[in-house]
């Protein structure tokens, strides 16, 4: 019976799309063209241009674990700052992709891409259902081609898929607080469940939430309220199970993870600052980031004259705000308190804004923009004031794609180098380390474990069995900086005393074999 309706269910969405695609030819023809624009920046040469480092390295690692040993995942990757944990949940994402690709690291980047490609169909249409078929178009063309959004959606890192789940979170919202869909408020939790595990500056979307689940409590009869209060304790129980593994984590471990978020608050953080002058001077400053970086092309010039061509229909609309639709209304409301909330907790940051702290804002900015030529597009002049300011952002965007550098070809790289090792290792067991500014050993592990070399991780309670007669060392630094037998570096030191045998020069890089010197 569950079947049938299933594929009753694809076959009615099926019969819609079709004719969908009949009366609106000319909008699905440029949908399609926009979708393809956002797949070939995403995927064009993806195994040569994406990241593949020690985090990926270690990511990967831990989830071919996962496939290979089927060691369960309680805990994900670490935070940059704060010393916490995130939720596994990104690690049982990979694993299909990374099983696919045959343990390939290529596989986990292509599953993010073509979750950022399903973001840029989904901006599409978010903003064609609130603002029309104008604001669908000018959004998602401008999301498909952003150099900072494409760039974060080529390789596999866990912030990189918290625009989808962040986007599917504020739909999620105007589904039960505006059309009345009760039930999408356990959406809307599951998807912050995903958000958090992400980056938990994902945290920056609960005001949000927490408004209009008000608003949306504070409007509804008796009988829907109960609904609504029954659904929202079912989204919790659906988050609680989403967030589980690693509160299971924590509570084996002491409540670390827990005792690190409360100091990381409690003294500030390394870089949160509340005070109020300071804040509204960095809120300014993280507009103008933001603007730059997602719809400029890093270029300071054009992302501040771009700025300026949003601010200025923004007061227009303003002094006409009371002959704008209800609809249309509620949805810029809806996508500001999405973007200022975001924006008033990183003007809280008094260190640098990278570009993934705020991935849970980017498709606002967007969406925003899509509702602005939406109005604007209704007289003659406003349709070409749109169509010159999206080709003027499409053309800076395209200008400052990653495309025109080389490729990094890191991953290539690093499948030489490992090569080479397992070539002069001759079957017998070795030590590894790496010396590197920005670079550890999680890369060439991963590659070396995925080819079964005899690589043995120093132990210092096993030092017998864990130490080699021979040690690996990659130097990614400049040569006047690689000294590897000196080196204070902890897989290097506890190897013992040790002299050079031999070097190689390997993609780029000094390959060194270290013996033990007595």
């Amino acid at each position: 019976m569950a079947k049938v309706k299933i594929i009753s269910a694809i076959t009615h969405l099926a019969r819609g799309i079709i004719t969908w695609v009949k009366d609106h030819p000319k909008e699905a023809a440029l949908l399609v063209i926009i979708l393809l624009i956002g797949a070939f920046l995403r995927l064009y040469r993806i195994s040569e241009y994406m990241i593949f480092l020690g985090d990926e390295g270690r990511d990967a690692i831990v989830v071919r674990r996962l496939l290979v040993n089927a060691d369960p995942i309680l805990v994900g990757p670490g935070t940059s700052v704060g010393n916490m944990y995130l939720g596994p949940i990104y690690y049982y994402l990979m694993a299909p992709a990374l099983w696919l690709a045959g343990l390939s690291p290529v596989g986990p980047s292509i599953m993010v891409a073509l979750l950022g490609v399903a973001t840029v169909f989904f901006v599409w249409a978010f903003a064609r259902q609130v603002f029309g078929s104008w604001a669908g178009a000018v959004a998602a063309a401008l999301y498909a081609v952003s150099p900072t959004v494409v760039t974060l959606s080529g390789f596999s890192w866990n912030p990189n898929i918290m625009p989808f789940f962040a986007v599917l979170t504020v739909y999620s919202i105007w589904q039960f607080w505006k059309e009345g869909k009760l039930t999408w408020v356990v959406v809307a939790a599951a998807a912050m469940g995903f958000v958090l595990q992400s980056h938990y500056l994902g945290l920056l979307l609960v005001p949000t939430i927490g408004v209009y689940w008000l608003l949306t409590l504070k409007k509804l009869g008796l009988g829907d309220r109960s609904k609504f209060l029954k659904y929202s304790l079912l989204g919790l129980l659906v988050f609680g199970v989403l967030m589980s593994p690693l509160f299971i984590f924590d509570a084996r471990h002491g409540w670390r993870n827990a005792i690190a978020m409360s100091e990381f608050f409690r003294s500030g953080g390394g870089g949160l600052s509340f005070g109020i002058i300071a804040s509204a001077r960095r809120f300014a400053q993280v507009v103008v980031e933001i603007t730059t970086n997602l719809l400029a092309g890093r270029a300071a010039l054009w992302g501040k004259i771009i700025l300026a061509g949003i601010l200025l229909p923004l007061g227009w609309i303003v002094l006409k705000w009371e002959k704008i639709d209800r609809t249309k209304k509620d949805a810029f409301l809806l996508f500001f308190s999405w973007f200022i909330f975001g924006v008033v907790g990183l003007s809280f940051y008094s260190h640098s804004v990278y570009d993934h702290y705020y991935g849970f804002l980017f498709p606002a900015p967007f969406l925003i923009i899509g509702g602005i030529a939406q109005l604007l597009g209704q007289k003659r002049t406003g349709k070409a004031l749109v169509i010159l300011f999206t080709a003027l952002v499409v053309t800076v965007s395209i200008a400052g794609s990653h495309l025109w550098k080389s490729p990094n070809r890191q991953m290539q790289r690093t499948q030489e180098i490992t090569a080479k090792i397992i070539q002069e290792a001759k079957g017998d067991s070795f030590n590894f380390a790496v010396i590197a500014q920005r670079n550890y050993e999680g890369a060439y592990q991963y590659l070396l474990e995925k080819e079964k070399a005899p690589l043995l991780i120093i132990d210092p309670q096993r030092v017998n069995e864990t130490i080699a007669k021979q040690l690996f060392v990659v130097c990614e630094n400049a040569p006047a900086d690689c000294d590897p037998t000196h080196s204070p570096k902890t897989e290097i030191a506890n190897f013992g005393w040790s002299k050079i045998e031999n070097t190689w020069e390997v993609g780029g890089v000094i390959l060194y074999k270290l013996v033990h010197s007595l």
